[in-house]
């Protein structure tokens, strides 16, 4: 027999989340063994209006904030993400930033906006999604806005700290200096490109290709141990989180920090479901990989003489990263230098607000992307 949907009232739903997810918050000493440290003097369990910190010194506080959409989440809209997927990607978009500065994160305060058909459960399974995802990045909920709205609307923002003067940006990279990345990209745009088309195009892929694909946006990872690492070892010189794909990434490092980039195709690492992606929609795999893909990865760059030592110290905290380029004088631009040795313009999709995405790259079966030895020379 199936259970009966229930509905309470704001008050009722917000006592029911204290009591769940945020009881015994205040007086919780927060950060980690790298320090600064603070405490959460008053946190959502006082259901005070504001989170109250008392902070360690010298310390710099980092905070960012990201929109997320509710329900118009492409893959929630065919059945493959649940509540509590968009509450746990939420946190994750929000804590990747802090993550890329350096930063120990602190803090998330959300917004969780509802129709009135949203019963008990499915709020509880939002929120539920929220408090998993900061357990994971070693963080809290500490408060926030709900209430309702014509549709679910997600929204947060996320609070870090690092010792003053070790926070990382994107404007410190160098000529000579190694790019880096954590892992492989393209994934969740990889999925973006499948899974709406899947049925209208026969697309079949293994049932393990499938669940890679989905993971990335059911479970993404902040890497928030990578970004302290860099920082705290001083090992960076310039960092960003890949959330809108390597291709934009490395555009916007350029951009920010003044130099160019020589981008090896042969170093860039392609996960087995992006490349089986890549047939389907009729483009090679080093092109979706690049395109818009938010796999909250991060980009940064090392000096020659900082690498060996940065190498190290992810090994020994098991984690690993690949070297994919080298910053180059800005009047050289951003290229790929191809397996043959030639240089093009960056392939993929950037990603750009209101303009393109990765689903540009497949229309109905057939791929508009050009593959690397084929794509515009680079000027």
């Amino acid at each position: 027999m199936t259970s009966q949907a229930s509905f309470s009232d704001e008050p009722t739903r917000v006592a029911a989340l204290v009591g769940a997810f945020l009881t015994g918050q205040s007086g919780a000493i927060l950060g980690d063994d790298h320090g600064p440290h603070v405490t959460l003097r008053a946190g959502a369990d006082a259901r005070d209006d504001c989170a109250i910190y008392d902070l360690d010194t010298p310390v710099t506080l980092v905070a960012g904030s990201d929109y997320v959409r509710g329900p118009k989440f492409t893959l929630y809209e065919h059945g493959l993400l649940t509540n509590v997927d968009i509450g746990y990607y939420l946190v994750a978009a929000n804590v990747s930033d802090i993550a890329a500065m350096g930063a120990a994160p602190i803090g998330v305060l959300t917004v969780v906006r509802y129709p009135h058909d949203l019963d008990d459960t499915g709020f509880l399974n939002i929120m539920a999604g929220i408090h998993q995802a900061c357990t994971d990045f070693g963080t809290l909920t500490v408060g926030g806005d709900i209430g309702n709205a014509e549709r679910i609307v997600l929204s947060a923002s996320a609070f870090g700290v690092c010792r003053t003067g070790t926070a990382l940006t994107r404007r410190g990279a160098r000529p000579g200096d190694h790019l880096c990345v954590t892992g492989p990209c393209g994934l969740l745009g990889a999925a973006v490109a499948y899974f709406p088309k899947r049925s209208a195009n026969g697309w079949t892929l293994p049932d393990i290709l499938e669940s890679d694909l989905l993971t990335g946006w059911r479970r993404p990872r902040a890497r928030v141990a990578e970004g302290r690492l860099l920082s705290t070892g001083g090992y960076a010189t310039a960092c960003q989180d890949t959330s809108d794909g390597l291709r934009a990434t490395i555009e916007q490092l350029a951009a920010a920090s003044g130099v160019g980039f020589d981008v090896a195709e042969d170093d860039i690492a392609v996960h087995p479901a992006v490349s089986a992606v890549a047939k389907l929609v009729g483009t090679d795999d080093v092109t979706l990989a690049m395109s818009a893909s938010a796999d909250f990865h991060l980009a940064f760059t090392v000096p020659p003489d900082r690498l060996d030592a940065c190498r190290d110290a992810f090994d020994r905290n098991g984690l690993t990263f690949d070297v994919i380029g080298r910053a180059t004088p800005p009047d050289a631009g951003v290229t790929l230098v191809t397996r043959d040795g030639t240089r093009h313009d960056l392939p993929g999709v950037a990603w750009r607000h209101q303009a393109t995405d990765v689903s540009t790259l497949v229309t109905d079966g057939t791929g508009t992307g050009a593959a690397p030895g084929t794509a515009t020379p680079a000027r």
